[in-house]
C-alpha cells in the first residue's frame, strides 16, 4: 500500500505491453443487478410461501412485537369460532392474521432477493477435480489446507488459495459479474485466487487455504441467503424498546375492562385485542428485520460482501475515514502535465525530445507524455530513419533513442545526469532547481537530454503528477459536513504528501506511513471514542484492517487481507469505502425514520380509538373524536385494517431506503420529526377515516 515516489518502478511490476486489469472500474449499474426491482411480481409469489412458513411460532417469537400480533391473531380467531354469526369478530381476525403475514412478507421479499443472488453463486459452483503437483487427481471436496495445486489454462480452480507460482489471466465472472479477466501472480498483493474462478491462460500453482464447505462463495452463499445475518446491537437494542412498549400498552389494555365495567360498558376479548395490536408499534416491529436484511442486500448490489450486519451499521457510524492516496484519491498512476524548459531551450524543443524519448517506455508515465507532446504541441508519433531504442528498465531507470547521431534519453533526475556527465557534458544550473521545486510541489521530476553535435546537456525536466481523481474535493466536502475526518494514508515523502492532501481536500495525512504507523493511528482514533474505516489489499494492511471498525479488503489482495477485514469489495475498487459509508448511514436513517413515522402512527391511532370507545358513556369525549368515526366497532377495524395496510405501503421503503442525504444530526432530526412524525401523525386520521367511510357500509358494523 506504501506509494514509491521514484519514477517508473511501480509501472514494473506488471508487463510492458500489457494493461493493469486490475484497474478500478464502476460495476454495472445496481439497477442491473439480481435483486434491484422492489415488487418483481415473480418474486412476490416466491416469497409468498416463506412468508406462510414463518407463522411458525418458533420463527415469530423472535420478534416480540409480531409475536404478540401473532397470539392476539389466534386468540381472536377462537373468540370469532364461539360465535360463528360475529361478523365483526371475523374481520377483525382476518386482518389481524394479515398483518402478520405482511410483516413475514417484507421479510421474505428481502431474503428473496439475497437467495435469488445465491442462486447465481451456486452455478458458479462445481465439483472440480484439482491436480496437486506430484500428479495426483483428486476430487476438489477432498482438498484440504496447505495442499498445493497445478491450475491450467481451462481449469476451474478447486478452492481459495494463494498463488505460489506463475502468473495467469483468470476469469471471476461468475463472483463480480465483471466480465473482464485479471491478472493473478505470485509475491505480490494480488496473489489470492478464488474457488470456482476459471484459469484462461498460462499456468499456476495454487496453495489452498480453505476448508471444504468454508469458501469464499459458500460464506457469500450463506450472507446474501441471510442465513447467517446476525442482529446488530443497535437492532437488538431497539428491538428490546420495542418489547418494553409493548409490554407497557400490554398493561395498560389490561386495565381496561375493569374501567370499562366502572363505567358501564363492556369491552370484548376481540376488541382488547384489536386495540392492543394498534397500539403496540407494529409498523417497525414488522419492519426492522426487512430494513436490516435490505441493508446488506445494498451492499451486495454494490459488489460489496459484508461478513456482519455489525459492519454495516459501523460504516453509518463511522467518524474517521483512513483512505489510501494511491488508486482511492488519485488516479494511481502519475501522468506528464508539463514541460518546463531550461534557460535557452524553447518548450516545443523540449516536447519534441521528450516524446521522441518516451516511444520506447510502455509504463504508463512514458504513455503520458507521448500523449501531453500530442494534445499541447500537435507532435504525432514517428520512427526515425535507422532508430535504436532504449527501452526503459527499472535498473537505468532511463528510455530513450538514438538515430541519425542524435542521442536522446528522458528518466530519473539521478539517472540523467550521471548520463550527461559520463559523456562530458554539462547540466544547466537551473536543471537541478527545476526538479528540486517540481518535487517540493508534491510531483515528480523526469529530465531530459540530448547528446549531438553541440555535446550531451539537459534539456529540460518533465513535470509528473499523481492526478487527483474528479470530484474528490466535493466528496471529502460531503463527509466534513456529514462530521466524517478524512485521512490520507500514503509512502510519499511529507511534501508530496501535503501537496496531494492540499488539493484533494482531506482533513489530515500520514506520510512516509508504515503498516505500524497506521495500527497506531487507528488505535489513536478509537482511543478518543471514534469509529474508524479503512481500506487494503495486502498482508502488511491485514492487522490495521482487523483493528479497524470497518476493515474493507480488495478482493484482488491476499487471503490474509480478506480474512481480517469484515467486508470484502468485489471490484477491488478504494472509493468504494465512501459509498459504504453512505449506504451504512442510509440504513440507520431507514430505520430512525420508520421508528419515528411508527410512534407518531401509535399516538395518532391512540387518539382515533379511545374517544370512539367511551363516547357512548362518556358524551363529553365524543369532542376529542375530531374524525367523526361512525361506530366503536367501525373505529376499531379501520383501525386495524390501517395497521396492516400501512405496512405494506412502507416495504418499498424499508428495501429501498429513505434517500440520503450529509446532513449534521440536528438537521436530520428535524427532517425525520417534521417528514416522518408530522406524516406519522397525519396519514392515520386520513387513512382510518377514509377506511371508516367504506366500513360504515357493512351492515352490522357501521
Amino acid at each position: 500500500m506504501t506509494t514509491r515516489t521514484e519514477p517508473h518502478e511501480d509501472s514494473m511490476s506488471t508487463p510492458a505491453l500489457v494493461p493493469r486489469p486490475d484497474t478500478p472500474t464502476r460495476h454495472k449499474a445496481p439497477e442491473t443487478r439480481v435483486g434491484a426491482g422492489l415488487f418483481d411480481p415473480r418474486q412476490l409469489i416466491r416469497s409468498l410461501p416463506d412468508a406462510f412458513r414463518k407463522l411458525d411460532p418458533r420463527v415469530m417469537v423472535t420478534s416480540p412485537v409480531m409475536f404478540v400480533v401473532w397470539v392476539g391473531s389466534v386468540l381472536t380467531t377462537v373468540f370469532s369460532f364461539e360465535d360463528p354469526g360475529d361478523w365483526f369478530g371475523w374481520a377483525i381476525s382476518a386482518w389481524l392474521w394479515l398483518t402478520v403475514i405482511f410483516a413475514n412478507l417484507a421479510e421474505a421479499v428481502a431474503e428473496g432477493r439475497g437467495k435469488a443472488q445465491a442462486d447465481t453463486l451456486r452455478k458458479a459452483k462445481t465439483d472440480s477435480v484439482a491436480r496437486k503437483v506430484d500428479g495426483t487427481l483428486v476430487p476438489g471436496t477432498e482438498l484440504r489446507i496447505g495442499d498445493l495445486v497445478v491450475c491450467e489454462a481451462g481449469d476451474v480452480i478447486p478452492g481459495d488459495g494463494d498463488v505460489v507460482e506463475g502468473v495467469a489471466s483468470v476469469d471471476e465472472s461468475a463472483i463480480t459479474g465483471e466480465s473482464a479477466p485479471v491478472i493473478r501472480e505470485s509475491g505480490g498483493d494480488r496473489s489470492a485466487v478464488t474457488g470456482g474462478t476459471k484459469v484462461l491462460s498460462d499456468r499456476i500453482v495454487v496453495r489452498i487455504t480453505t476448508k471444504p464447505g468454508e469458501t469464499f462463495i459458500d460464506r457469500m452463499i450463506g450472507l446474501v441467503e441471510g442465513a447467517a445475518r446476525q442482529k446488530t446491537p443497535n437492532e437488538i437494542a431497539l428491538n428490546i424498546l420495542l418489547a418494553s412498549l409493548t409490554i407497557v400498552f400490554l398493561l395498560a389494555c389490561a386495565t381496561l375492562p375493569s374501567l370499562a365495567d366502572y363505567a358501564g360498558t363492556r369491552l370484548t376479548m376481540v376488541v382488547l385485542v384489536a386495540l392492543l395490536v394498534c397500539l403496540i408499534p407494529t409498523t417497525i416491529g414488522a419492519l426492522l428485520s426487512a430494513i436490516g436484511i435490505a441493508g446488506m442486500d445494498r451492499l451486495v448490489q454494490r459488489n460489496v460482501l459484508a461478513m456482519s450486519g455489525r459492519a454495516v451499521e459501523a460504516a453509518g457510524d463511522v467518524s474517521t475515514l483512513l483512505l489510501d492516496k494511491t488508486g482511492t484519491i488519485t488516479l494511481g498512476n502519475r501522468q506528464a502535465a508539463g514541460f518546463v524548459p531550461v534557460h535557452g531551450v524553447s518548450e516545443a524543443e523540449l516536447a519534441d525530445a521528450a516524446q521522441l524519448s518516451s516511444l520506447a517506455d510502455q509504463t504508463p508515465e512514458g504513455r503520458s507524455v507521448v500523449v501531453l507532446a500530442t494534445e499541447k504541441h500537435g507532435l504525432r508519433e514517428r520512427e526515425p530513419v535507422g532508430a535504436e531504442w532504449i527501452a526503459f528498465t527499472a535498473q537505468t531507470r532511463m528510455s530513450g533513442v538514438d538515430a541519425g547521431g542524435r542521442k536522446v534519453r528522458k528518466g530519473a533526475t539521478a539517472s540523467v545526469v550521471a548520463w550527461v556527465e559520463g559523456r562530458g557534458g554539462t547540466v544547466a544550473e537551473d536543471a537541478e532547481g527545476l526538479a528540486a521545486r517540481i518535487s517540493e510541489a508534491g510531483g515528480t521530476p523526469l529530465l531530459v537530454a540530448v547528446e549531438d553535435a553541440e555535446g550531451a546537456r539537459v534539456l529540460g525536466v518533465v513535470h509528473l503528477k499523481d492526478v487527483v481523481k474528479d470530484g474528490m474535493r466535493e466528496r471529502f466536502g460531503e463527509l466534513r459536513r456529514m462530521g466524517i475526518r478524512t485521512v490520507m494514508i500514503t509512502g510519499d515523502n511529507p511534501l508530496t504528501a501535503r501537496a496531494i492532501a492540499e488539493e484533494a481536500g482531506v482533513d489530515d495525512f500520514l506520510a512516509e506511513a508504515t503498516p505500524e504507523d497506521k495500527m497506531a493511528l487507528i488505535k489513536r482514533e478509537q482511543a478518543g471514542g471514534k469509529l474508524v474505516a479503512m481500506t487494503g489489499d495486502g498482508t502488511n494492511d491485514a492487522p490495521a484492517l482487523a483493528q479497524a471498525d470497518v476493515g474493507v479488503a480488495m478482493n484482488t489482495g491476499t487471503s490474509a487481507a480478506k480474512e481480517a477485514g469484515n467486508m470484502v469489495d468485489l471490484d477491488s475498487d478504494p472509493t468504494k469505502l465512501i459509498e459504504i459509508v453512505e449506504i451504512g448511514k442510509q440504513l440507520l436513517i431507514t430505520r430512525g425514520a420508520l421508528t419515528t413515522f411508527s410512534i407518531a402512527n401509535d399516538v395518532a391511532k391512540y387518539f382515533a380509538i379511545i374517544p370512539a370507545l367511551f363516547a357512548a358513556v362518556h358524551p363529553g369525549l365524543d369532542k376529542l373524536n375530531i374524525m367523526g368515526l361512525s361506530s366503536p366497532d367501525s373505529a376499531i377495524l379501520s383501525a386495524v385494517v390501517f395497521n396492516a395496510l400501512i405496512i405494506v405501503a412502507l416495504v418499498p421503503l424499508s428495501l429501498k431506503g429513505v434517500r440520503y442525504r450529509p446532513l449534521s444530526a440536528d438537521k436530520l432530526l428535524r427532517r425525520n420529526l417534521t417528514v416522518y412524525g408530522l406524516g406519522g401523525l397525519i396519514a392515520p386520521f386520513l387513512g382510518i377515516k377514509l377506511i371508516d367511510l367504506i366500513v360504515s357500509l357493512i351492515p352490522g358494523i357501521g
